[in-house]
């Protein structure tokens, strides 16, 4: 492994452990048994050397991108491509928020452009099977929004139970809209509307049961109206 491969290691590692917080070019130094200027000379600077290091790990997820066959449907395509980079930000948050969680005006790191040009085609072929309501670059745009905010929640969030069903609920209400003909069927409608509404109401008062009686009804219209962590 060369002077240049090494840094790129040390710093990934680094930052995955750090678990957000600030990592220093001398530490990534000492990690990769070379001197500044080594990291200098590769690298241009720290910002050259994280884009660099977000590139090196993003690639991973590029690739299996790539590699993954399509479905033969491009919606569904477009459904298995926003989970796996709300997976990939879960499960990489140092990558992801050094990609996202950092930006600057009119700069995009390489690796968000590839991903960017692959949502393009996923969304062309959708346009050409006469299926998309807007312009490709604005349904785009939107997903690449929703997505990243999401995404950027559930990594500040890591305990929430229902950063599943978050995604899920925004996936599908996105997508419904972008695309003629898609409209999700409503997950049991009757009964979590209903549940959802008697749960903000024993909130507010429900004086005639005891504290267990509570906690368990409260447990059930959880349940009922498509909460998981309650």
């Amino acid at each position: 492994m060369d002077a240049r491969e090494r840094i790129l290691h040390a710093a990934a590692r680094l930052l995955t452990e750090a678990d957000g917080e600030p990592v220093s070019t001398r530490a990534i130094c000492a990690a990769a048994g070379v001197g500044a200027p080594t990291l200098y000379h590769h690298f241009g600077d720290k910002a050259g050397l994280f884009e660099a290091v977000v590139t090196h790990g993003f690639e991973s997820y590029l690739a299996e991108k790539r590699a993954t066959p399509s479905t033969g449907d491009p919606v569904e395509d477009l459904v298995r491509g926003w989970d796996a980079h709300v997976e990939f930000g879960r499960t990489h948050p140092a990558f992801y928020t050094l990609m996202y969680g950092s930006a600057k005006p009119g700069k995009l790191p390489a690796a968000a452009g590839e991903a960017h040009a692959s949502l393009v085609r996923q969304l062309t072929e959708v346009a050409r099977a006469g299926r998309l309501q807007v312009d490709v670059e604005l349904a785009a745009g939107c997903i690449e929004a929703a997505a990243v905010g999401v995404t950027l929640q559930a990594i500040t969030r890591p305990e929430d139970p229902d950063a599943p069903r978050k995604s899920e609920l925004i996936r599908d209400a996105l997508l419904d809209v972008l695309i003629t003909g898609r409209k999700t069927p409503a997950r049991k409608k009757g009964t979590s509307a209903v549940a959802a509404q008697l749960l903000v109401l024993i909130e507010d008062g429900a004086d005639e049961l005891a504290d267990p009686e509570v906690a368990l009804l409260r447990h059930w219209l959880a349940r009922l109206s498509g909460r998981t962590g309650t």
